[in-house]
């Protein structure tokens, strides 16, 4: 299995990760729905049984559940993926959750991320999103401390602005970004893609099946069955005018990957995975299904004249 390196790192990991919001369950501000975690267990299993060496998670996705299953998950494992998680989105006994990035909070999070997921060390700490943004200084500073303690390996951002970065790099190294990425939304394309390249920052793009708009299983009428809780039922993309012309997409990608025998979804992750700069894409799951059908996305790659047929769409 190839791998490349995130940043300026010695992990060396695979094209693709896999993310873990949806796997939450019914907790947290933002959820997918229910969800079986025997589901979620054997869908980390099957990626790791075909080499896909990575896992994204945040405290987040159903206020921890989603740390917790991943550190079921991964027990046991004779060989354990690099596991990746967050901080900055935090919650009281009222269970609401806020944004912080006070260093004491901070510390906390570390704390409560290795018990859930019940590690020594964090492999990659991302700040999850940079608010309040006047404490990003103030919250970069105690991740670099705990980094010098050993308990995290490796710190990267989520959702930075280039000029966010160059404040963070003013204290300690970034290692990688995790920003929004697919074939639907293309803006980091502009500042955010060559800011990183020059600065050898490695990018996790999360989201590059546009939460499913783009796996080739996207209907109306499965839309239209969701889940009430699903944050997806109020997402602009997921209404007109944008749905009809992502659904076109959607076809396009799956005429171009059953010519070769895979889910539309692999074309997606090939079309986000051509662009240089990025390192890898988080593959969000939720049964081992899903990853067998998409796993193929380590090895495609698009041809220039399917590239051609993608960029008509747009």
């Amino acid at each position: 299995m190839l791998t490349c390196p995130l940043g300026q790192s010695n992990l060396n990991i695979t094209s693709i990760g896999i993310g873990t919001w949806a796997i939450g369950g019914m907790e947290g501000n933002w959820n997918w729905g229910p969800q079986d975690d025997q589901d979620s267990i054997a869908a980390i299993h099957k990626a790791v049984d075909l080499g896909i060496n990575w896992i994204d998670t945040a405290p987040a996705y159903g206020k921890g559940h989603s740390e917790k299953v991943v550190g079921r998950a991964i027990q046991g494992l004779s060989k354990k993926p690099y596991i990746f998680t967050k901080n900055s989105l935090v919650w009281g006994k009222d269970k609401v959750i806020r944004n912080s990035l006070k260093a004491a909070t901070i510390r906390k999070e570390c704390e409560d991320s290795l018990k859930r997921l019940g590690v020594e060390a964090l492999d990659l700490w991302q700040i999850h999103w940079p608010n309040p943004d006047p404490d990003i200084e103030e919250a970069w500073t105690e991740m670099a401390t705990l980094q010098k303690e050993g308990k995290v390996r490796y710190i990267g951002v989520s959702n930075f602005s280039p000029a966010q970065m160059k404040r963070a790099m003013a204290i300690a190294p970034i290692t990688s970004l995790q920003p929004p990425y697919s074939a639907i939304r293309r803006d980091i394309e502009t500042d955010i893609l060559p800011y990183c390249v020059k600065e050898k920052i490695g990018v996790l793009v999360y989201s590059p099946l546009q939460a499913g708009l783009l796996s080739g299983k996207m209907t109306i009428q499965r839309i239209q069955e969701l889940p009430e809780t699903d944050w997806r039922r109020k997402d602009a993309n997921f209404q007109e005018p944008k749905l009809s012309k992502n659904l076109a997409l959607q076809e396009t990608f799956a005429k171009i990957a059953g010519n070769h025998g895979h889910q539309a979804g692999v074309a997606a992750l090939a079309w986000v995975l051509r662009r240089a700069g990025v390192t890898g894409a988080i593959l969000g799951v939720r049964n081992a299904k899903q990853v067998e059908e998409l796993a193929p996305a380590l090895d495609f790659r698009l041809g220039k004249n399917e590239l051609e047929e993608i960029a008509k769409r747009f």
